[in-house]
């Protein structure tokens, strides 16, 4: 999917939210579903960042996206709710979710893995993604077709050594992302992941500080397959498991 080529109004007139959009994939994806013609919800825990992305947007031409700052490791069920009524007080809807935000964790055997490391991925990762989807739920269903995409991993779809709490997280991730598309099977919302592969990132870098980054695809690469899955064009995938580096 990586040679999908998008019409630049593929997501004219779309209001989309993105988590973890301060660093990484989630400000690519951000400023990429901006140049396509969306309104952006640009969600983080650092306000400076989400003011250097919202910057980006702007000189870049595209509609003026609206900055959410919400750390989703101490977020409460009335703050999710605060920021679905927000939605619905400016948009009325909500077409797109991308659910990007995580955390790395430290590589680790599950023998020596600490209990509160655990639980600090799984509330960022798993707990806080249903906790932000269940309110926009209903923003979601006003759409005509609405895309919920969450991130995944490979280690998220066979587990591997090490990696402890992340692949944990994002097995559940997978379940999460399964079940709900199962729930909203013939509605006009729709769940999939992407699985970005190895991707020129700082959380790439803090898993493998010995790798020369140069010899990865940029969060740029790997944008195609994001704007496909977020478009109507991928109005009938649902409850799939997406890559965006496929191996031969």
């Amino acid at each position: 999917m990586l040679d999908y080529q998008a019409k630049k109004d593929l997501l004219q007139h779309k209001i989309i939210l993105v988590t973890g959009a301060g660093d990484g994939i989630g400000r690519t994806a951000a400023t990429t579903f901006a140049a396509y013609g969306a309104t952006v919800i640009i969600l983080g825990r650092t306000q400076h960042k989400l003011e250097l992305v919202y910057d980006d947007i702007r000189a870049q031409g595209s509609p003026e996206p609206v900055i959410m700052p919400l750390d989703l490791a101490t977020a409460t069920p009335d703050d999710y709710q605060h920021l679905a009524d927000l939605i619905a007080v400016q948009f009325g809807q909500l077409d797109g979710l991308l659910h990007n935000a995580s955390l790395l964790g430290t590589l680790t055997p599950l023998e020596q893995l600490p209990m509160t490391t655990l639980e600090q991925l799984l509330k960022v990762n798993v707990v806080a993604q249903l906790a932000l989807t269940q309110p926009l739920l209903p923003l979601l269903r006003r759409a005509p077709a609405a895309s919920i995409l969450f991130t995944s991993s490979s280690v998220g779809r066979k587990g591997r050594a090490y990696w402890g709490a992340y692949a944990i997280s994002k097995f559940a991730t997978e379940g999460m992302m399964q079940v709900l598309a199962d729930e909203c099977d013939g509605s006009t919302v729709r769940s999939n992941s992407i699985n970005p592969g190895a991707t020129r990132t700082a959380m790439r870098a803090s898993a493998y500080p010995a790798e020369d980054p140069l010899t990865l695809k940029t969060a740029e690469q790997l944008m195609p397959l994001y704007l496909y899955l977020m478009g109507d064009d991928s109005r009938h995938e649902n409850g799939q498991q997406f890559s965006a580096q496929p191996k031969p």
